[in-house]
Order: structure tokens, then sequence, then C-alpha cells
């Protein structure tokens, strides 16, 4: 903030034709704290904080946790004017886990500017229900990016690589959907 209350209250705006005139320090609180709602960052109403689930495997389908944990796995709101990458998997399925590995290894990097939504398909919240009616197609891992403007990038099950830990065709993808006009 730039001050306290007895700060504020010596602030004038000296373009009036009247001469300098105080501004009332509520009034200038308030736009401030507008300014600041502005530059902050939306309220969360999808999956952050995304880690992947300790003891996973990625050569056969013995793990049995679903393979990505984090905060607010249960949410699905779509942000507008903001890509988003709907991740599909279950657990027991070392494809899922692999997808889930690149997906995590690029959440930091998109974290800010990338609504996620990740759906474990055996347990699905009630917020989720429509996502998996609208874009799963019965196959795990199913990876689904939105562009800003919502229309579909990518929709497709399987993995994104024939590697492990290649996350370059992912990557691509994402950064196409950000890139695309709200």
């Amino acid at each position: 903030m730039l001050g306290g209350p007895e700060t504020m209250m010596k602030l004038r705006v000296d373009h009036t034709s009247d001469g300098p005139r105080r501004i009332p320090g509520l009034w200038l609180v308030f736009v401030l704290a507008a300014i600041q709602g502005l530059a902050s960052p939306p309220p969360t109403d999808a999956a952050d904080g995304l880690r992947l689930a300790p003891g996973l495997s990625f050569t056969d389908d013995s793990s049995d946790a679903f393979p990505i944990r984090g905060n607010h796995l249960e949410d699905a709101a779509l942000r507008p004017g903001w890509a988003t990458v709907m991740f599909f998997g279950a657990s027991h399925c070392w494809n899922t886990n692999r997808e889930a590995e690149r997906l995590v290894a690029l959440y930091p990097k998109y974290r800010d500017r990338v609504t996620f939504v990740i759906v474990d398909v055996a347990h699905p919240s009630p917020p989720q229900r429509p996502l998996l009616d609208t874009y799963y197609r019965g196959s795990i891992p199913t990876v689904v990016v939105l562009g800003r403007d919502g229309t579909t990038v990518y929709a497709r099950a399987g993995e994104t690589a024939t590697r492990r830990g290649d996350t370059e065709v992912l990557d691509a993808l994402i950064t196409r959907a950000g890139h695309e006009s709200p």
C-alpha cells in the first residue's frame, strides 16, 4: 500500500478548476483495492498444486492410487479467456501414470495462465460429470485441450508421446491453446 491513512488523506488532485482538493481517504482505499484486484489472479475454480502420487509404476498396472494429487481436484469450472487442459484417467493404468507425469511436469510452467481440470473417471465429482459426458469417450488416459475461446484444440485418448518424460507434444498443444484468440 502507499502508506497509512494519514498519507492518503494528504494526497491532492491538482487539476480541478477550483484548485487543489482533498481526496477522501476512504475513496482512495477503494480505488487502490480495485486496482490491486485487477492485478491479482482469479480465484481458483480448478485443480492446483498438482503433483504425482507417490509409488506410481510407469511400466505396469500395479499402482492402485490415482496418479495426480493436488488441491481442488473435484472442481471443474472452465475460466472464460483461459486455455484449459482436462485430464481423464484412473488408477491401475501405467499409460495414465505416464501421461500424468507429463502433465505434472508442465504444470509449473502453465499454472498461472491455464486452467487444469483433473478427472478420476472412476470417481468423478458432481461438477465433473458434464465434462465426462461432453469430452470423455471411454478410454484412458484422455487429454482434452481447449483454446482461450473454448474451442477444442486437442481431444484424444492415449498418450501424447511414446517415450516416458517426453513433454514436447503436450507442451506445444498447451502453448497453442494459450495463443488461441478469446
